[in-house]
């Protein structure tokens, strides 16, 4: 499993890094609808979510809301270079968590939980393959705010109406 997640990191990686790279500067909290999410505020947890990789290999759990606050850096990456930085950050820890661990450890359940309630618990190897999809559901809404602030859409899977060439 772990050479399986090992190549998807890496194309995903390359990907999430095309799409990072356009960001502008400036629109940190510019956001299509009332009920969205800020350019910033998206760019930088598509930026992070590799990191989470390292995390559900190395913790067994994660707490969104524990006692006494959240101990997760909410500062919001403000630069292209920036969230390239953050991305290639994460991106390693991932590499090294992964290459560290076995397929045994990845059976063993992990647990998401809020306020010390239990609201999801999986197989880590079902959590990663999901934190893929998690990646490529946000990446894609970043893209869409790309073209909604006239910023050329890079191609992803296949070629974007910008970029005739596959990715």
């Amino acid at each position: 499993m772990t050479d399986l997640f090992l190549a998807q990191l890496e194309a995903e990686a390359g990907r999430t890094r095309r799409a990072l790279e356009r960001i502008p500067e400036g629109c940190e909290d510019w956001k299509p609808h009332e009920r969205s999410m800020p350019f910033g505020r998206l760019a930088t947890l598509v930026a992070q979510m590799p990191s989470w990789l390292a995390m559900v290999i190395h913790r067994d759990d994660l707490d969104l809301n524990p006692p006494g606050g959240s101990n997760v850096n909410q500062r919001t990456l403000r630069t292209a270079a920036e969230l390239v930085q953050a991305l290639d950050e994460g991106a390693a820890d991932a590499r090294k968590a992964l290459a560290s661990t076995t397929d045994e450890h990845l059976m063993k359940p992990w647990r998401l939980l809020v306020a010390g309630r239990v609201v999801s618990e999986e197989p880590r190897h079902v959590v990663l393959r999901d934190l893929f999809a998690h990646l490529a559901h946000h990446r894609g809404q970043l893209t869409v705010y790309l073209r909604l602030n006239n910023v050329p859409v890079p191609a992803i899977y296949g070629p974007s109406a910008d970029e005739a060439k596959f990715a």
